[in-house]
């Protein structure tokens, strides 16, 4: 006797499908679960055999083989419950599933038969219906996020004999009950053969009774909740105001020094507040790596619309960074993607994190590798990272502000756990000092200025690059970079001088172009000018300047 059906698991951050193939023979009664299956895959086990038996039914005394293809994928978690739970009853002939209605079923089960919610239901789903399945089969508690993808159908269940229902013949309105749920009897999708028989099978020609039904609160493209920090509790620093929208409008890596107390994290946790809602088509992905995480907790509010913002502490490790595990989960650079990633006192993070990266940044997704397959997660993200000029903070600070006291050996020491490869990837080097003037700035600068003139930019960018694959100035490259950037003669002549004279590297030279590009983009300018060029060289400098402290 055998029995196909299909569920699905998580490879990365997409869905996988899974048959889960059930064959039931003459022997020794033993199960066994075949296909690379993980240590909660063959746990699975006694699961679903003491559920079978909890909800009435009879664990078959065969020899249960159960195949999970393909064979060569390895599989993990609890999902496979249900559908391994149903398969057994459907080869021993204890129920009959639909002919007509290809579904997808995932699910783990509790050892009394009820359902637990799993993990990367988004992705499963969004796999579901691009595969042509009618609908998908899981948790009651998982259906609300499942409904977030539109276009199939949603089936929730809280307990193994929600599916299983059987007609209690001392209900006088002759309804059908189903462990704490009653359905009129027009609504009846199921069929009884002998009911009074010890030895009976239970035929389900729909699941329909089981169709979940969104709440009036959800929506699938929720609106994005508006940021309670704003660029106007910050007073003065409108220089550094004017570098972070550059970064948000050309979405470019942005380093902020100067000594404690100056506003550098005030000022990056505000970034987000200047920044446009996610697409339709970026809220999925994001929502699905939340999901795959087991971090999107919030189902009613929709798909994520806000843009991720992420600060690990600096005792995090290279794979909590950009992911890892046996079979590996999304790091904190995957988490941030389509957002910003923030490193707090960069040199603190320990130096083998931060060289991880340097993949990340440069190809917008991180690969990693195990001994059977390598899994690929989507990392494109804005770095924000700030740091003190030495280990006190008060390098070449002024008075009134403390003396230095580090020597230049623990200031080189400190310096160096940022390698100059890392340094290079981020595009803009911003002082924040000490601000003097900062009580006659009546009217600072306020996150919905700033974000209409990088929305402004944005729009530019996005006509310009609309047959393209790319939507921002920072990811232009190569023959793109020629084509696009439209540097005027002079402002070429000035950046060879300055490449000239300060040393700068190939990876640098390409970034003050795009910089510069981002910046005639807030101007309303076609054409990279001679100001461009000199605004975005200036953000070059502190490396060259922390060098020659270095050496002085």
């Amino acid at each position: 006797m055998y029995e196909k059906l299909f569920s699905a698991c998580l490879y990365g951050i997409d869905g996988r499908l899974i048959e889960v193939e059930v064959d039931l023979s003459n022997g020794i009664p033993q199960t066994m679960v075949v296909g690379l299956p993980d240590s909660a895959v063959r746990e699975a086990v006694e699961r679903v055999r003491s559920a079978i038996k909890n909800c009435g039914y009879s664990y078959p005394l065969q020899r249960v083989t159960i195949n999970l293809a393909p064979a060569d994928l390895r599989k993990e978690g609890s999902a496979f419950d249900l559908a391994i739970a149903l398969g057994i009853l459907a080869a021993s002939k204890q129920i009959v599933l639909p002919e007509n209605e290809r579904i997808l079923m995932i699910g783990e089960l509790s050892l009394d038969g009820s359902l637990r919610p799993v993990h990367g239901v988004i992705s499963m789903v969004d796999l579901a219906k691009r595969q042509g399945f009618d609908g998908i089969l899981l948790p009651i508690a998982n259906a609300e996020e499942a409904m977030l993808i539109s276009g199939i159908s949603i089936y929730g269940m809280n307990h193994l004999n929600d599916l299983t229902a059987t007609v209690d013949i001392s209900n006088p309105e002759n309804k059908i009950s189903s462990h704490g749920k009653a359905f009129p009897k027009e609504h009846s999708n199921l069929k009884q053969t002998s009911s009074l028989s010890k030895n009976r099978t239970l035929v389900i020609t729909s699941f329909k009774h089981l169709q979940a039904s969104k709440g009036e609160s959800s929506s699938l493209l929720s609106p994005a909740i508006p940021s309670v920090e704003d660029y106007s509790d910050v007073l003065g620093q409108r220089h550094v105001k004017r570098a972070l929208t550059i970064a948000a409008a050309g979405r470019h890596n942005i380093m902020l020094i100067g000594p404690p107390g100056t506003g550098k994290t005030m000022l990056i946790r505000r970034l987000p507040s200047i920044l446009p809602a996610l697409t339709e088509e970026e809220a999925l992905e994001v929502t699905k790596i939340y999901s795959s995480a087991g971090k999107f907790t919030d189902m009613e509010s929709g798909l994520i619309r806000s843009r991720p913002f992420r600060s690990p502490h600096h005792t995090i490790s290279a794979a909590g960074l950009v992911g890892g595990g046996g079979i590996p989960k999304a790091g904190e650079v995957s988490l941030a993607h389509h957002g910003i990633l923030f490193l707090d006192e960069l040199p603190e993070f320990a130096r083998t994190a931060l060289e991880v990266l340097r993949q990340p940044l440069e190809e917008r997704e991180v690969t990693i590798s195990r001994t059977r397959a390598a899994f690929t997660f989507p990392a494109s993200f804005l770095l924000a990272v700030s740091l003190n000029p030495c280990p006190c903070g008060y390098l070449g600070a002024e008075p009134p502000l403390p003396r230095c006291t580090c020597s230049p050996f623990r200031v080189a020491q400190y310096r160096e756990r940022i390698s100059g490869p890392l340094l290079d990837r981020i595009d803009m080097h911003v002082e924040v000092p000490r601000p003097v003037s900062w009580l006659t700035d009546q009217q600072p600068l306020s996150s919905e200025e700033m974000k209409n003139a990088v929305l402004r930019a944005q729009h530019n960018q996005q006509q310009r690059y609309a047959r393209l694959e790319i939507c921002y100035n920072s990811e232009l490259n190569g023959r793109t970079l020629r084509k696009y950037a439209n540097i005027s003669k002079e402002a070429e002549q000035l950046l060879q001088s300055t490449f000239q004279t300060v040393g700068l590297s190939m990876r640098a030279y390409d970034r003050i172009i795009k910089l510069s590009r981002t910046i005639a983009d807030l101007e309303g300018s076609d054409r990279i000018a001679v100001s461009h060029i000199a605004e975005a060289i200036q953000y070059r400098q502190l490396d060259r300047q922390v060098t020659d402290m270095m050496n002085d």
